[in-house]
């Protein structure tokens, strides 16, 4: 699945976009049961910007695949930075607890040829 982006049209301009998908699902590779977590995304577009349902699209693709968390949150990151190339991004997936243990995985990207400014938490 395809991470589909529009133009931006205020390409001048440093700003931030926030998505949250809280939905998130895939499975663990081990035991063959379902992960839960909410999928944080902070970018600073550069001349595109991602599509929405698109997003949720590629999102739902991974419900059924087996992977282990920090995978698949590097694994979006590097699908996104793909997509429309960030000045910036910061991925956090949010995994529900399981097993009693909760796990909080971050990936960021930083397009070393801009101008920076922090990204904030």
């Amino acid at each position: 699945m395809n991470i589909e982006t529009v133009k931006n049209e205020y390409v001048n301009k440093d700003y931030l976009v926030n998505i949250e998908f809280p939905e998130f699902t895939c499975v663990c590779p081990r035991t063959g049961l379902p992960d839960f977590a909410a999928i944080k995304i902070e970018y600073a577009p550069d001349k595109l910007l991602v599509e929405l349902k698109s997003l949720k699209l590629y999102f739902v693709s991974y419900r059924n695949v087996g992977t282990f968390h920090e995978t698949v949150i590097n694994k979006i990151l590097d699908d996104f930075v793909a997509a429309c190339k960030p000045r910036r991004v910061k991925i956090v997936g949010e995994f529900n607890v399981r097993g009693g243990i909760h796990a909080t995985v971050t990936a960021e990207f930083t397009n070393n040829t801009q101008e920076q400014t922090p990204l904030h938490s």
